[in-house]
């Protein structure tokens, strides 16, 4: 951080949300891939069954939400990290 400390307040801002912006781009990414790759391969997913239940439809059904989750409590992480990085925490004040 003291690397950071010595950047003028816009550098540090466009520095900061360059990043914040960086990890919204690739969460994004992965949730257009989990909600609309598998409908492309329904067919072949089909074939495959877990727990009495075509993988298509358990992909759509529980698959993408549990990915969904997953992305938010990551993203809450990220973004605590990166606030403490650039001196923007709860804690710092």
């Amino acid at each position: 951080m003291s690397d950071l400390s010595k950047l003028p307040v816009a550098e540090r801002n466009r520095l900061y949300w360059s990043e914040n912006l960086r990890l919204i781009s690739i969460l994004l990414v992965i949730w257009f891939a989990v909600s609309y790759v598998p409908v492309l391969f329904v067919e072949a997913l089909n074939n495959i069954v877990i727990a009495g239940f075509p993988l298509g439809y358990y992909m759509g059904s529980q698959g993408s939400l549990v990915v969904f989750v997953i992305e938010i409590f990551y993203y809450a992480y990220a973004m605590n990290k990166l606030d403490a990085k650039y001196g923007l925490s709860d804690r710092d004040r």
